[in-house]
C-alpha cells in the first residue's frame, strides 16, 4: 500500500499513465540481483546460484509503454561450488565460449492481479523464447524497483546435460532489479 492508503499497483498505474515515469532508467547493478534455483540429486537437494554481473535499461513512453533489457553474464554464475560452476560454464550447459551473456527482453507490461504482467522473451545459448511473468513492481524516490520469481524449464534451450539425470530441468530465476533514472 501506499502512503495515501492505495494499492501500490493503482499509484504505479497513475505514474505511469500521468508521465512521472517516462524517461529512460538504468540498472543499479550493485543494488540488483539474479539468482537462479534448481533442485539436484533428484529433487532431494536445492542448489543455489547468482549471477554476478548484471547490467539492464528500460525506457517508459509518454504513451505508458515499457520496454527493457536485462543482460547477465552467463560466466559470473556462482554456486559456491567450483566444479558445478566449471560445468555450468562449459559446453555442456551455458557455453560461455560462444554465448556469453543470457538476456531478458522486455517489450510490454499489463497491469495484473497484485502487480504487473510483464511479456518479452529470453534468450539462453542462442536460443529465443517467448516470456511472461508476473512481478511486482514500486516506483519512489526516483528509482523503480520489479521482483519476480520466473519458472524456466531449461530444456526450452537445449540446457539438457545431467549426469545420472541428477538435475531438475525445472528452475526458478530470482529477479530483483532496481533502475534509477538515466
Amino acid at each position: 500500500m501506499t502512503p495515501q492508503g492505495q494499492p501500490a499497483t493503482s499509484a504505479l498505474q497513475a505514474q505511469v499513465g500521468d508521465g512521472t515515469l517516462a524517461g529512460s532508467w538504468i540498472l543499479d547493478p550493485a543494488r540488483s540481483e539474479v539468482r537462479l534455483e534448481s533442485r539436484h540429486t533428484w529433487g532431494l537437494r536445492p542448489v543455489h546460484g547468482v549471477f554476478r554481473q548484471v547490467t539492464g535499461n528500460g525506457t517508459v513512453t509518454a504513451a505508458s509503454q515499457v520496454t527493457g533489457t536485462l543482460t547477465v553474464a552467463a560466466g559470473s554464475i556462482d554456486t559456491k561450488n567450483k566444479m558445478r560452476d566449471k560445468d555450468l560454464r562449459s559446453a555442456k550447459l551455458f557455453d560461455i565460449a560462444n554465448h556469453p551473456d543470457i538476456t531478458c527482453t522486455v517489450d510490454g507490461m499489463q497491469p495484473a492481479s497484485g502487480g504487473v504482467r510483464v511479456t518479452g522473451s529470453l534468450t539462453v545459448r542462442g536460443r529465443t523464447r517467448p516470456l511472461s511473468f508476473d512481478a511486482k513492481v514500486s516506483a519512489a524516490a526516483g528509482e523503480v524497483r520489479l521482483d519476480a520469481e520466473i519458472p524456466v524449464n531449461r530444456a526450452d534451450f537445449g540446457l539438457t546435460y545431467s549426469p545420472l539425470r541428477m538435475a531438475s530441468l525445472n528452475n526458478t530465476i530470482t529477479v530483483h532489479a532496481v533502475f534509477t533514472r538515466q
